[in-house]
């Protein structure tokens, strides 16, 4: 059984890369979970973006022990505290207000909030929270954004999400503030609608190689 992380750093150190899945139906969670963990990926964010997503994230939490499952898109208070009850063992935001920060907080769960800004980093920082998300990466400047923060903010770790791609992947990982980048190639739809586990667990094996 995977432990289950008690911080963000916990978070950012499950693994290279970080699998961002929508699921569409409840039904694939598991045997999705599984081949993503079979390649070498335990750490698992599922979005919630779809009706299916917190009985997916349920379903993962009581079957796949190794696998560890966290919710991303939380946008409010109510879906932080309903993705916790669900079993989700972190959370993830697209951004950050100070109401979401507290419900994340009260949540007692491993938190990576969304920036896009040095501001936006900063007043995360003031409520010592140094692991963050980076989204949407690409738009926001990307790894050169980044590796321009390692000066002013060296104290915060990211996870960059949102336009990461098995190329420019390597280049986000190479930076010391990056602790893990966040892809939703692992899981094309396709696969997943055929059920194609092998070949999503290749994907994930090639991903957990990545050097960091």
């Amino acid at each position: 059984m995977t432990t289950i992380p008690r911080s963000g750093a916990d978070v950012l150190d499950l693994a290279p890369v970080m699998p961002v899945v929508v699921v569409e139906d409840a039904e694939q969670a598991v045997p999705l979970a599984r081949a993503l963990v079979a390649g070498g990926l335990p750490g698992i964010e599922v979005t919630l973006r779809t009706p299916a997503a917190l009985d997916a994230i349920e379903r993962i939490a009581q079957e796949v022990p190794e696998a560890v499952v966290g919710a991303g898109t939380v946008v409010n208070g109510e879906q932080a505290r309903s993705a916790a009850q669900a079993g989700a063992r972190f959370l993830v935001s697209p951004g950050c207000t100070p109401a979401l920060a507290r419900a994340l907080a009260d949540t007692g769960l491993p938190a990576l909030p969304g920036v896009a800004t040095v501001s936006e980093a900063m007043a995360l920082l003031e409520l010592g929270l140094t692991e963050l998300k980076f989204f949407p990466a690409e738009a926001s400047g990307g790894a050169a954004f980044l590796k321009s923060l390692t000066g002013p903010l060296p104290q915060v770790r990211f996870c960059p999400t949102g336009g990461i791609t098995p190329r420019n992947a390597q280049g986000y990982l190479s930076l010391p503030n990056v602790g893990c980048v966040g892809g939703s190639w692992l899981t094309p739809a396709a696969l997943v609608a055929a059920g194609r586990w092998d070949e999503i667990t290749e994907l994930a094996r090639e991903a957990a190689a990545l050097e960091r």
